[in-house]
């Protein structure tokens, strides 16, 4: 035997693979970058409105072309996102969605004219109709039910911290520099979303043979562009605008069209028939109503501060922030409790939450202290934490996680951004009707009494829609094969 035979064999060292080349750490972070964007973006703009109105000399309701324009070309985007994602590969869909809202970002800060902004904010919410429902997609097709809601503790930090800090940093951007930068802010998070995204994320394709329902899309998008544009114009323009009555009218009846086409196509650019799955169609219904008490609240309590206490916008942002935490709070507590007793007496009792916390801000008046309003948005935030993420993880516990999850995931998309769209319009309406005549003014200010019985109103909505979630029932047992 020779002495080379008797050394010991030298293996190579194992080497431990990168977390950066698992797919289940690059998507989240991912949807991280990506709702994060999207929810600061919506927040930080309407900060900037009067510095707006004083660059092109407009007043702020003149403005309202650069709000209302991004929610309805959001909406005109959103149908076509299921195919996207399930006809091409969802990693280019989604660097392309960045890219396009990164880039619009830039040239939305350097508009040197009021039809430059609007076309550059159109062009972002084109971007950002696809970027939400697709990179939900890729988190549905990536996890199953029990691991999206051990990742719910974490992935609800982003998207309520979002909102919480986008009027904090607007007012902090324009005070340092300008209102540019309320734009250009988004410029340096998106190159790194994209480039962290062409090295790390990987090719999701499902490999179906879709073919593209140009008839159903065309209704879809159409009729949720015009009836987001009546929703979102109404409260500024007025109801019975001619043109704003003709946007809710030809909106509704395009809808109308497309669901009847859409049930009647084998391939449709929305699945409808999703809706034939009771829970889904339950989860779905009561995150549509339940979002006007929530948001409507988190609209209405800037507003009240503001307008009838006279505070400024950062003491406005450094109130509601409170908010956060207390849904960062219950979400350490509600994975736990979902798979003991499941979404039905989470999502009641949370709403229920939302309806007395909306009595509670019913109570404040012109000398209500500070801190009594952010100790209410504090418990607001713990009620709210037991719904958006239970409700979400509800509607797909019976669905097949693989051949359903782009098209689940377009459909809460646009059950989402109508239910946002709702939220401040009817608390717009509450504060018209219990206004009276004065409102029709547009110098005129709600009075104390309005703001409280639109609290009211909120506190009924909230009601309502807690008494019908407990029929989402207790534990389901989730679909997770392909």
């Amino acid at each position: 035997m020779s002495v080379q035979s008797t050394l010991p064999l030298r293996t190579p060292p194992l080497r431990t693979p990168s977390p950066l080349r698992n797919q289940r750490v690059v998507v989240p972070i991912m949807a991280v970058f990506t709702v994060f964007m999207v929810i600061v973006d919506g927040g930080i703009t309407t900060v900037a409105l009067p510095a707006l109105a004083r660059q092109f000399h407009l007043s702020p309701a003149g403005l309202d072309s650069v709000v209302v324009v991004y929610p309805v070309c959001l909406g005109m985007v959103i149908p076509a996102s299921a195919w996207l994602l399930e006809r091409h590969d969802g990693r280019r869909v989604l660097l392309l969605g960045l890219s396009v809202f990164t880039l619009a970002s830039g040239l939305c800060g350097a508009a040197q004219n009021l039809p430059e902004l609007v076309l550059f904010r159109a062009l972002q919410g084109l971007a950002a109709g696809a970027l939400t429902p697709v990179s939900q997609g890729l988190m549905l097709r990536t996890f199953s039910q029990h691991e999206q809601i051990r990742l719910s503790r974490y992935m609800i930090i982003p998207q309520q911290l979002a909102p919480a800090i986008a009027p904090l940093l607007g007012g902090s951007l324009i005070v340092a520099f300008s209102w540019r930068w309320v734009f250009f802010v988004n410029v340096p998070v998106g190159v790194a979303a994209v480039v962290f995204g062409c090295f790390f994320l990987s090719e999701h394709r499902e490999d179906r043979a879709t073919r593209l329902d140009l008839a159903g899309l065309l209704l879809s998008a159409t009729g949720m562009g015009a009836l987001m544009y009546g929703v979102c114009a109404g409260p500024d323009r007025g109801w019975t605008t001619p043109l704003v009555l003709v946007s809710l009218v030809v909106g509704a009846a395009l809808l109308g069209v497309a669901i009847c086409h859409q049930l009647r196509t084998d391939q449709p650019a929305l699945r409808l028939r999703l809706f034939t799955d009771r829970l889904f169609r339950k989860a779905c219904l009561i995150n549509l109503v339940g979002l006007t008490p929530t948001m409507g609240a988190m609209y209405l309590v800037p507003l009240f501060l503001q307008q009838a206490q006279g505070r400024d916008a950062f003491t406005s942002g450094s109130t509601t922030f409170t908010e956060a935490f207390g849904v960062l709070l219950t979400m350490q507590l509600v994975g736990v409790l979902y798979q003991r007793v499941g979404p039905g007496p989470i999502v009641g009792t949370g709403l229920l939450g939302v309806t007395a916390v909306n009595l509670l801000l019913a109570t404040c008046g012109l000398h209500t202290p500070l801190w009594t309003i952010r100790f209410y948005m504090l418990l607001l935030g713990v009620t709210m934490g037991a719904f958006f993420i239970p409700v979400g993880l509800a509607s797909i516990t019976t669905l097949d996680r693989g051949s359903d999850s782009a098209q689940a995931a377009t459909l809460g998309s646009v059950v989402r951004q109508t239910g946002n769209a709702l939220a401040p319009t009817v608390v717009t309406a509450a504060l018209v009707m219990n206004s009276g005549h004065r409102a029709a003014a547009a110098t005129t200010l709600p009075s104390t009494s309005a703001y409280q019985d639109a609290f009211l109103v909120l506190a009924g909505l909230a009601l309502l829609t807690a008494l019908y979630s407990f029929t989402l029932g207790r534990t389901h047992r989730p679909r997770e094969h392909g």
